[in-house]
């Protein structure tokens, strides 16, 4: 992080210092909210969370030489306590964030869309740190906590930044932006994802579509074309389409599959067209190449160096994971879905050989259409070739049932314990197994249980 004085986050919070004076001139080096690293040069943001206090931890922190903290509560000794009294150490993160970024006058990506944004986030990044210093989210750190920390760690060295920005409600891409101010925003796509907050697709392009209000008129939008409600969308900026449809200005074609190895594919752009390979799994990583090259070009990358940041991308977490155990593969994608997302895991599935079998499960905060996407998700299953579908969770009954009435075999479980002792019957050496559900489900103890 580039540093900066504690009397820099005290104007940027508009916060109330207490403590010494010498203290408004102490160096901060880093913020963090984890008491146990704090040290010198730490600003220690004092949360209250569900479980612990974070104002329990603030002398502490101060023993190990912390230049401040931040506090929604006085401290008892304030003449000696150096601390930054706030209203809301959230909203005093995210100020200080935002003036933070503000000194840095260098390209900034948002990424945004209902589902692939940390794929496309480091599809992004892996392009643009062969030419350039890249910051990036770490993680999926997306949220009105996660981007402060991410922006937070812009320091001198970096040339550009690329920023994941997730939202579920109406509002929270208004205050995100404010803090990221990006000069390029990419979208994913507008599917199924936060209904129950955001009503249908229209209302999440609305929720999502606030990230432009933080742009100005110079800057880019970077959309996927091959969704109808982007294909529409003409914000009051130049904007690039991307997708397979060759109506959009970067598009590929020629898409080869190597099953688990990776894809290739042709990349055609108005200059012209190149050659491109990524070295991991998923069809869905097309479109995320696409964006990339899209930003790529829009900062002067040349082909060759866009086509190299692909060989580069490497998956994250689970997303996507193929696992080679003892002659079962797992495909682990169990950190999050939504129709969209399970869509596209269905149809990774097809390129590669073996019996398929998919174990999904619930997918969140769909609203009153909850039931009818779950079945529909089942019904894609079944007509995109899934030998087996196995519905399991309270809500994965109707992927069950989708599956069922569309011709499939298959299973429910409502408990994931009971699923995971009766694998031993139901997969077998050969199989190609998709475990995929929303995180909280920990469909993890899943794949542990079938790595074993």
């Amino acid at each position: 992080m580039k540093p900066f004085y504690v009397k820099d986050a005290v104007a940027a919070c508009g916060g109330r210092y207490v403590g010494p004076e010498a203290g408004l001139t102490r160096e901060v080096r880093f913020v963090t909210s984890d008491s146990r690293t704090a040290e010198a040069g730490a600003l220690f943001v004092a949360f209250k969370g569900e479980r612990v206090d974070g104002h329990r931890f603030m002398a502490d922190c101060l023993s190990k030489g912390a230049a401040c903290c931040v506090s929604e509560r006085e401290p008892a000794d304030a003449s000696e306590t150096p601390c930054i009294v706030v209203d809301s150490s959230l909203r005093a993160i995210g100020a200080i964030a935002a003036w933070h970024r503000g000194r840095f006058d260098i390209p900034v990506i948002g990424v945004t869309g209902s589902v692939g944004k940390t794929t496309t986030k480091e599809m992004i990044a892996a392009v643009l740190s062969v030419r350039f210093n890249t910051h990036r989210t770490e993680k999926n750190f997306n949220n009105e906590l996660g981007v402060p920390w991410t922006l937070l760690r812009l320091d001198g060295e970096n040339q550009v930044s690329v920023v994941e920005m997730g939202i579920n409600r109406f509002g929270e891409m208004r205050r995100l932006t404010h803090m990221v101010r990006p000069t390029i925003a990419v979208f994913t796509v507008i599917g199924d994802a936060h209904l129950e907050f955001l009503g249908d697709r229209p209302g999440v392009l609305r929720a999502k579509g606030e990230i432009f209000e933080g742009m100005d008129a110079g800057g880019l939008a970077v959309l996927n074309g091959d969704d109808p409600l982007l294909q529409a969308c003409h914000p009051d900026m130049r904007r690039v389409t991307y997708g397979k449809d060759p109506s959009n200005d970067v598009w590929a074609d020629d898409i080869r599959f190597d099953g688990v190895h990776g894809l290739r594919f042709t990349v055609h752009h108005p200059e012209g067209s190149f050659e491109a390979e990524i070295a991991e799994y998923g069809a869905h990583l097309v479109y995320a190449a696409l964006a990339a090259a899209a930003v790529g070009m829009a900062l002067g990358m040349r082909p060759e160096e866009i086509a190299e940041g692909f060989k580069r991308y490497r998956t994250v977490g689970n997303r996507a994971r193929v696992i080679d155990a003892g002659g079962l593969k797992i495909v682990s994608d169990c950190y999050n879905a939504n129709p969209n997302s399970m869509r596209a895991a269905i149809d990774s599935l097809a390129g590669i050989e073996g019996r398929k079998v998919a174990i999904l499960g619930d997918m969140l905060e769909l609203g009153d259409a909850s039931e009818a996407l779950h079945r529909g998700v089942g019904e894609y299953a079944a007509k995109g070739g899934v030998d087996l579908v196995i519905g399991c969770g309270k809500l994965a009954k109707a992927v069950a049932e989708g599956a069922e009435d569309a011709g499939a075999r298959a299973l429910y479980y409502a408990d994931r314990d009971a699923l995971i002792a009766d694998l031993p019957k139901i997969v077998r050496p050969g199989d190609v197994v998709l475990v995929k559900a929303s995180h909280s489900l920990a469909f993890e103890r899943i794949v542990e249980a079938l790595e074993k």
